[in-house]
């Protein structure tokens, strides 16, 4: 008796590869970027120069480092501490701000941001307050944007510039001390009308830290921050840390955010290629004549403010307006920094049913600091 067998029907999972793309939608939107330019610029040596190594090496190193921290509780004995000093959650969240607004001149924007985001995370979770969580989050990430330009380090595309132009510190710092004073009252001012002061309560649980865990995991951050500062090679960076978390605690390495990664690594691909086309080349050159300040700060919304930086310094000698332009322009679209990636899938990977509203508080909030920030730059100049 013949049995007729029946074809195998392969069962796509239609919903779950929604919900990734929904994960991960910025990841598309750069592969997708990045796929289609290189068919106007076709892949060659030159792609190799697009990537900044330093910067994914230290993105993966902090990124590691924060995750072995999460292990051990770290930022939930600090959230404590952090509850225990400020009380109410106005005073909490403004620490929050200005402590990121530090750390962006000191470690850089995207350095701060992976170091601070999850400690304003454990501090609202921890006491219920997650209907602050969107606007936190979108201060801090303003914070580090805006805070990094007072310093040559605090912004990659400051770096870039400062050593291009060859800027004296002093003309720096007074370049940038208008807006960056600006931009600290605009955050304190949001904090204080957005912000009640209600009471914070934090149920303590008395985690005690392991020492010697500790020590060695404040090491290998140190050692991150000492490689975004040039002071040795990245490489000994991206040897020494996985090296150590593989035998202190290899889950850390396993919850590195890859797709944060592979984000960068498209974006870095797109901004290349955009660099490369005769066409933009043309057009930014006729424009930059005419306002390089408003020129900057418009690029920056499209191709992110490291690209414009590198792109329109080769059409311009205006330093002056072209750093303002490309740290003012940082804020605006969710791709005028980069850095607001690290925000974006920080928020997402604990409320993604909560991802447009996100955008929409994300783009009222960046659209009004660019607004006041640009007019109060246009009457200075």
């Amino acid at each position: 008796m013949h049995i007729a067998k029946r074809p195998i029907q392969l069962q796509i999972p239609w919903t779950k590869i929604v919900q990734i793309l929904k994960k991960n939608a910025v990841l598309c939107v750069a592969i997708a970027a990045a796929v289609i330019t290189s068919f106007i610029v076709p892949p060659d040596k030159a792609y190799l120069e697009y990537f900044d190594w330093k910067t994914l090496t230290c993105l993966f190193c902090v990124l590691a480092v924060v995750c072995a921290l999460k292990n051990i509780h770290f930022f939930t004995v600090l959230a404590e501490k952090i509850v225990g000093l400020f009380k109410n959650a106005r005073a909490s969240v403004l620490a929050l701000a200005y402590v990121t607004f530090l750390g962006s001149m000191l470690i850089a924007n995207d350095m701060a941001l992976l170091t601070f985001l999850p400690l304003g995370y454990f501090v609202l979770s921890s006491t219920d307050k997650h209907k602050y969580m969107a606007f936190t989050f979108i201060m801090q990430n303003i914070a580090a944007n805006l805070g990094g330009m007072l310093t040559p380090f605090g912004n990659p595309q400051n770096l870039y510039l400062y050593n291009a132009f060859k800027i004296p510190t002093g003309e720096f710092t007074l370049i940038m001390l208008p807006p960056f004073l600006i931009s600290v009252s605009l955050i304190t001012l949001c904090c204080l009308i957005f912000v009640k002061k209600e009471p914070l309560e934090i149920e303590s649980k008395h985690i005690a830290l392991p020492k010697l865990r500790t020590a060695i995991y404040a090491t290998l951050f140190a050692l991150s921050i000492v490689i975004v500062f040039r002071i040795i090679p990245f490489w000994i960076g991206l040897l020494v840390i996985p090296t150590v978390l593989l035998f202190l605690d290899r889950k850390a390495l396993e919850d590195v955010d890859y797709g944060l990664l592979f984000t960068f690594f498209a974006f870095f691909i797109f901004a290349g290629n955009m660099s490369r086309i005769s066409l933009l080349q043309n057009i930014f050159s006729k424009l930059l004549e005419k306002n390089t300040l408003l020129v900057s700060i418009c690029s920056c919304q499209i191709i992110s403010n490291v690209p414009s930086a590198i792109l329109l310094s080769q059409f311009t000698d205006n330093y002056t307006q072209l750093l303002l332009g490309v740290n003012i322009g940082g804020v605006g679209t969710l791709i005028s920094s980069l850095a607001s990636l690290i925000t974006f899938r920080e928020f997402t990977s604990h409320y993604p049913e909560k991802t447009k509203q996100y955008l929409l508080k994300f783009t009222a909030f960046n659209f009004a600091f660019l607004l006041i920030l640009t007019t109060a730059q246009l009457l200075i100049l």
